[in-house]
């Protein structure tokens, strides 16, 4: 009997490596349609991730929880490469899912005022150039 092929898992953030396991059994990521696991002879995929859950199993460290900023995961052959903008490694579930909805989401809300504003300011100052441009 031929045993499977195991995953290669990498996590990375903007400025750094998060994690890089070897010898992962299964992955089960969150998407904005539902959760899906990625076994080892899964074909290849793309999917953009929410902000959410990602659990990998491997043999040293078993199941593993990460809670993920929003994203992009990439399986090619036995790579599959996690790039999100923040995570956070824990064991208690229910803390990790507190975390997401207080960091990520929360960061969500600042960014789109953040955006609003800055519409505002671009639509002002094209305003004042358009007037300076009538004169």
């Amino acid at each position: 009997m031929q045993r499977p092929t195991l995953m290669n898992l990498k996590i990375l953030l903007p400025f750094r490596i998060f994690a890089e396991r070897t010898g992962v059994s299964r992955i089960v990521a969150e998407t904005r349609e539902g959760s899906f696991g990625i076994l080892p002879h899964r074909l290849d995929c793309v999917a953009a991730l929410p902000p959410g859950i990602l659990v990998y199993e491997d043999g040293a460290h078993g199941e593993v929880y990460v809670a993920v900023d929003e994203g992009v995961l990439i399986k090619t052959g036995a790579d599959v490469l996690v790039s999100v903008r923040n995570a956070i490694a824990g064991t208690e579930l229910s803390q990790l899912r507190e975390a997401v909805e207080r960091e990520f989401l929360d960061l969500d809300e600042q960014e789109q005022s953040t955006r609003s504003v800055l519409a505002k300011m671009e639509s002002g100052f094209i305003g004042r150039l358009a007037g300076f441009y009538h004169e």
